[in-house]
């Protein structure tokens, strides 16, 4: 495939776009408009070679080109078949001219190039910028950082200027409309937890999912918000779009997604995401989800959690489900407010209900060395328990699953109290652990929860 064939169709088709007025062409007019463009080009090129006694074009090469000239008009050019792969979980780009995809399976692999240059890089993650969210978003080297929604939700990330090549990172959300019943079936959770989670929404508990990167923090609310009743309003609350609640119209017909702005280019304008938390406080929302708690707007979460905002929920990094508070009182400490660390417990027991704490778990092959490790029989390994030294550690599928659910029972000086209702069991997956407190399990059975599952002695895990 031609790199100057490419350019040169891709500006045919840019120019046959510009000559109609973007108010009178819908997006996906404009890219039906386009194919046309394209076919009616390669139709002449085909004739053209023809008439020089060339052969013509393969089929199946015309339709590479033309995939390509509208993934560079509409998408991210070359990256875009990678976006487009269902398999695809996360796309590494270090340079124009180094792609690492990694599979749902946690196979990882380097592929083509994303650009032909950096330049060009620079300039399709720039055109992105411009058509993706409420607001155009800088990308240079003023601004050297972006964060995006992509339109199939995935979550990009970029950095110029600061490295020696340009670094894209993109994370796709291969599920999107989905309930706790699909995490079952994918192994995320066992019924009773299924179960135990469903009743928490509905009882409308506020709720915290904590993990590390890429642990399924934002599908585990997107399953959680498939408990709450059609009738609530929500209001969601990102730093770039990445939920996407308020395009489930079946599930969540009264949705307002609200999205944090960066300053302009005079560095005016910029909208904080503490600042949307305490705007949703008059916008008559039932519940607050805020995508990503990364600094102080922690302080107004909080707030809104235990200002008659209840069954809100939010997500944060932490290493483990009691780091949880930990996490939260650095933040609390840096807020404008500097909240001291008993104030900080104080706010966390009178808002929090519950913590749910991920984990990813990389399968490894039986008796290899390495940390513990779970293996394929779904057997616990040590290192050194079975394997000889030096030999690697060969990498296999990506679980992740509910380790741990914390219920916050009160504070006691700088202390946050809880009980940890669910605890690591074999494989890190949750098992029944203390008790929860008799009122909070008379309300969550009320609201459909089963507490017979939970002491079952084989719990329905996939």
């Amino acid at each position: 495939m031609s790199a100057d064939l490419l350019a040169r169709l891709r500006s045919e088709v840019a120019d046959g776009l510009a000559q109609a007025s973007p108010g009178e062409l819908a997006a996906a007019d404009r890219q039906e408009m386009a194919r046309r463009i394209v076919s009616a080009r390669l139709d002449d090129l085909a004739r053209r070679h023809i008439a020089s006694g060339l052969p013509p074009l393969d089929p199946q090469e015309e339709a590479k080109i033309a995939q390509a000239v509208l993934d560079a008009l509409f998408g991210l050019g070359r990256i875009q078949p990678y976006i487009d792969d269902p398999d695809v979980e996360n796309i590494d780009v270090n340079g124009a001219r180094c792609v690492w995809v990694t599979y749902a399976d946690g196979s990882k692999e380097m592929v083509g190039e994303a650009a032909g240059s950096d330049a060009e890089l620079i300039e399709t993650i720039r055109a992105a910028a411009a058509r993706y969210g409420l607001s155009e978003r800088r990308f240079d080297h003023g601004h050297p950082e972006l964060d995006l929604r992509l339109p199939d939700g995935s979550r990009l990330s970029a950095l110029m200027s600061v490295t020696a090549h340009p670094v894209v990172s993109i994370r796709r959300h291969r599920f999107l409309d989905l309930g706790l019943g699909d995490l079952v079936g994918a192994g995320m959770i066992d019924d009773a937890l299924c179960s135990f989670l469903g009743a928490a929404v509905r009882a409308k508990k506020n709720i915290i999912v904590a993990g590390a990167m890429n642990s399924g923090k934002t599908t585990m609310i997107r399953a959680l918000s498939s408990e709450i009743p059609v009738h609530e309003r929500l209001v969601t609350i990102e730093q770039a779009f990445e939920l996407g609640l308020d395009t489930m119209r079946d599930r969540h017909p009264d949705v307002v997604a609200l999205e944090a702005r960066e300053a302009n280019a005079e560095g005016n304008g910029a909208v904080t995401m503490a600042q949307l938390v305490r705007r949703s406080l008059r916008m008559n929302a039932d519940r607050v989800i805020v995508g990503e708690v990364l600094g102080d707007e922690v302080i107004p979460m909080l707030n809104a959690m235990s200002q008659g905002r209840a069954g809100s929920m939010c997500t944060i990094h932490a290493d483990s489900s009691s780091g949880v508070f930990q996490r939260i009182a650095s933040y609390a400490v840096q807020a404008p407010e500097r909240l001291p660390l008993e104030a900080t417990s104080l706010l966390i027991a009178g808002s929090i209900h519950l913590v749910v704490f991920i984990e990813a778990v990389a399968q490894v092959r039986k008796g290899l060395s390495g940390d513990i490790a779970f293996g394929v029989d779904g057997s616990l390994s040590w290192p050194g328990s079975s394997a000889r030294p030096g030999q690697p550690v060969l990498p296999g599928r990506l679980f992740r699953v509910v380790a741990s659910v914390r219920e916050v029972v009160g504070a006691d000086g700088l202390q946050v109290i809880s009980n940890e209702v669910f605890q690591p069991g074999p494989a890190w997956r949750a098992v029944a652990g203390a008790p929860l407190r008799s009122d909070t399990l008379e309300e969550l059975v009320a609201f459909g929860y089963d507490p017979t599952l939970a002491r079952a002695p084989t719990a329905r895990w996939q």
